[in-house]
């Protein structure tokens, strides 16, 4: 079923967009993450622990360990023959957007965690109400970005810069935003 709205309590969901970036604000390659930095996981685990993560077919396929556990996972595709055993299957982002604020408000979380890739990001903006970005202080080659968007519709709340380390490849700076 996807029901294109649910009545109630669903519309006091947060959206959250959780993404780490280069400079260029370079998302990935081939299908795959660019940045792997230890910290920055355990931060995407501790911000998307119990919410509903909302992703795209590629998205799900790069996951080495699917689904996510913990969390309900949410596909948002085209291919109407695509299978995530595990997920719940959307044609696009505003029903999977709903369903996804319909399972938080069932499960008593404040928010949706929408964690790639470039296409559904730049869907679910609009809708997004927070953002967690972690900004990485490096440049690499990429066929996939971050979609642009205006600094000025968002609020900085907090940041935490970590140094390069041996867990860590590259300094970065985690940044929490909220919507104006």
């Amino acid at each position: 079923m996807q029901p294109s709205t649910f009545p109630g309590k669903h519309d006091q969901i947060g959206v959250r967009i959780v993404a780490a970036i280069g400079r260029r604000g370079e998302l990935g390659l081939n299908n795959k993450l660019l940045f792997r930095l230890k910290a920055d996981m355990a931060n995407f685990r501790r911000i998307t622990a119990s919410t509903p993560l909302l992703m795209g077919r590629k998205t799900w396929d790069s996951f080495p360990k699917r689904p996510l556990p913990g969390r309900p996972n949410i596909v948002a595709t085209r291919n109407l023959e695509f299978m995530a055993p595990g997920a719940h299957i959307y044609s696009s982002v505003p029903p999977a957007l709903a369903a996804g604020r319909a399972m938080a408000a069932q499960s008593g979380v404040a928010e949706v965690s929408i964690v790639g890739g470039a296409d559904i990001y730049a869907a679910a903006l609009p809708s997004a109400t927070h953002m967690t970005l972690t900004e990485v202080e490096a440049e690499a080659e990429a066929d996939i970005f971050f979609p642009v968007f205006d600094r000025g519709e968002w609020r900085e709340v907090a940041s935490v810069r970590l140094e390069a380390d041996a867990d860590n490849e590259f300094a970065f700076v985690i940044r929490e935003f909220e919507r104006r």
